[in-house]
């Protein structure tokens, strides 16, 4: 029987599916800021820019002129990073030196770019950005691909006003203070996901972050040094009404870690979960912060036992903080889904009443099995054949990995489960080698067969959740290209080129959608009110009369309204009182243009919204 037969016999009846279950609730990883992403939250580019690179000011003739001269460390800046002054001799050079950054992308919007500055000085745009205006203050440019490389030169900066806050905005972005700093393609998509995990956001994994003076801030004029700043973490979720998930640096002394809590207790809507974490994955050996822990920690204690007074500190520091308000905060103790007595040895050695929840990652991924049999293809591996080892994975390893830890410790110390991280994990062996089969790991990405393995996982995970209950999983990750040597991490790959429908460009992000919407997935947004329902729309997507269904326990004044992926009121469905029970309504979208909108409830009680996609 062919392989492809195999793999939908497989993904129809190999693991179990969904009956009377509990509800899987899906947030999502951020992607971390750097220049060579495809996350760019932002409407200002500038944040996600590179380090500095210092060069030589002037071109010397018969001198090696280097790209990077090296000397960024002999260049005075002020606290936010801009030099004081440009250009600047420094001894051992060819020549004064200024400074540089790029995007070295190919996933940034073609258009015309805007460049703000403050200060005096002279400001030069290269590579595949042409200038079109200069004054002072301000530049545009026209962005269009060519090189797959962006360049800004501060070439002149007056020492007496030095050239600073520098904005690159996005096509299209209103210029104006007070305009909004988000990037409306990003929030577009970001929208269905109802919890949001800033792990990557505040570069956890290998972090400098000391004292709370080493932080990010608002000002810095790139995030991809020290992370964004998490007052940027706290508009964004208020902004969404989402819950939001910290990571709390490894190395952070004991007044950054209190004042890191007073910050998100004193600055998120009361009404969201804050999820806290101390680090990220401390027991892989990959980061710094594993040998951090395993060398700073108590030298007469086991590994990973040692590990274990870090995460108790910090979630004692957390307690403290949110006093008499613990309803708000969900103390999250990383495991190790493969290892579980990794995982026991960690959470039964905390203090019990200390963390509200343990949390293994749910990949899945290929057995060894499925890597020697890949090996032997080499160059012929389809992305068929991806599939059919990665559901072989799914049912051999992966799912008895998260039975074990739902048996082994949530069943015993009736300790929720959640997921830090899931969703597909399909990277060679060795990670981050070139193999041959690299580029049917890269196509099994987009393969309609995706869609059903991403299905198939997360009714798999529901089975574990009782009945009226609920469990979080936070997909990783947002919006990230495919990679054959270290993976293919985002759902999406562009948030400018990519547009509804999803199911053929984006089979993981078109499941999580669906998932998010069906009836098994009722109340998936972070706070539901109690006596609030609002059903899926249906059918989904649609391209003509949508139905929309809402029920009430008690009378009601209601406002159920349409609104378009900018937040925009496109339509009023209902305004006003009306009784207990279930209440049809229908949406006529005559004279709307496709794309993604949300019916939207708010009651006196709260608020539910539902994501739906118009395909005309």
């Amino acid at each position: 029987m062919p392989r492809i037969l195999f793999l939908w016999i497989f993904l129809l009846f190999g693991l179990p599916l969904s009956a009377q279950n509990g509800t899987l609730r899906i947030g999502t990883n951020l992607a971390g800021p750097s220049d060579w992403g495809a996350e760019w939250p932002f409407a200002d580019i500038m944040k996600y820019s590179r380090r500095w690179i210092t060069f030589n000011a002037e071109w010397v003739e018969g001198g090696e002129n280097p790209w990077d001269t090296g000397v960024l460390d002999r260049i005075p800046v002020d606290e936010h990073g801009y030099p004081l002054e440009l250009p600047v001799p420094v001894e051992g050079t060819e020549t004064a030196q200024v400074v540089r950054t790029v995007w070295h992308n190919t996933t940034l919007k073609e258009g015309i770019y805007t460049v703000l500055y403050d200060g005096e000085g002279r400001i030069a745009i290269g590579f595949d950005g042409t200038v079109l205006t200069e004054s002072p203050g301000r530049i545009t440019f026209d962005y269009l691909r060519r090189d797959g490389i962006l360049a800004l030169m501060i070439l002149e900066s007056k020492k007496s006003d030095p050239v600073r806050n520098i904005r690159v905005l996005l096509p299209g972005t209103d210029e104006a203070e007070g305009r909004d700093p988000w990037s409306a393609e990003w929030l577009e998509k970001l929208e269905p996901f109802g919890t949001l995990r800033f792990m990557d956001w505040g570069l956890t994994n290998n972090s400098r972050l000391k004292t709370w003076e080493d932080r990010p801030h608002v000002d810095d004029y790139t995030y991809t040094i020290r992370g964004v700043p998490y007052e940027w973490m706290i508009a964004l979720c208020n902004r969404k009404q989402a819950g939001c998930w910290v990571c709390v640096p490894h190395d952070a002394e004991d007044e950054y870690i209190r004042q890191m809590a007073r910050l998100f207790r004193d600055g998120l809507d009361p009404s969201l979960k804050i999820y806290v974490e101390y680090s990220n994955e401390i027991w892989n050996w990959m980061f710094d912060q594993t040998h951090a822990l395993y060398e700073n920690g108590e030298q007469d204690m086991p590994w990973p036992e040692r590990i274990v007074p870090f995460i108790q500190n910090a979630m004692d520091i957390w307690t403290e903080e949110f006093a008499g308000r613990l309803d708000r905060l969900v103390r999250v103790a990383g495991v190790q889904a493969a290892w579980q007595d990794v995982s026991n040895r960690i959470v039964f050695n905390l203090r019990p009443g200390s963390i509200d929840a343990f949390s293994p990652a749910a990949y899945f991924g290929l057995s060894d099995e499925g890597y020697a049999a890949l090996e032997r293809l080499g160059g012929a591996a389809s992305a068929e054949d991806v599939l059919f080892w990665a559901r072989e994975g799914m049912r051999n390893d992966s799912f008895p990995w998260m039975k074990a830890q739902d048996r082994e410790i949530s069943r015993r110390l009736g300790l929720p489960m959640i997921y830090y991280e899931g969703g597909q994990h399909l990277t060679p062996d060795p990670f981050g080698s070139d193999q041959p089969y690299g580029r049917a790991l890269m196509d099994a990405q987009t393969h309609p067969g995706m869609y059903d393995l991403y299905t198939e996982w997360f009714d798999s995970l529901r089975t574990l959740i009782p009945e009226s209950e609920s469990a979080l999983l936070m997909n990783f990750s947002f919006i990230g290209q495919k990679n054959g040597q270290y993976g293919s991490w985002g759902v999406l790959e562009s948030q400018f080129g990519q547009f509804p429908p999803y199911r053929e460009s984006a089979p993981k992000y078109q499941a999580i959608l669906d998932a998010l919407t069906e009836p098994s997935a009722a109340g998936t947004r972070e706070s539901g009110p109690a006596g609030l329902i609002l059903d899926p729309v249906f059918p989904n997507p649609f391209n003509g009369p949508a139905t929309v269904v809402l029920a009430l326990r008690r009378p009601e004044r209601v406002d159920l309204s349409v609104f378009d992926a900018r937040g925009r009121r496109v339509q009023t469905l209902r305004e006003g009182w009306i009784k207990a029970g279930r209440h049809t309504f229908v949406w006529d979208p005559a004279g709307a243009p496709s794309g993604v909108y949300f019916i939207r409830l708010v009651t006196a009680g709260g608020t539910v919204t539902r994501p739906c996609v118009l395909m005309k």
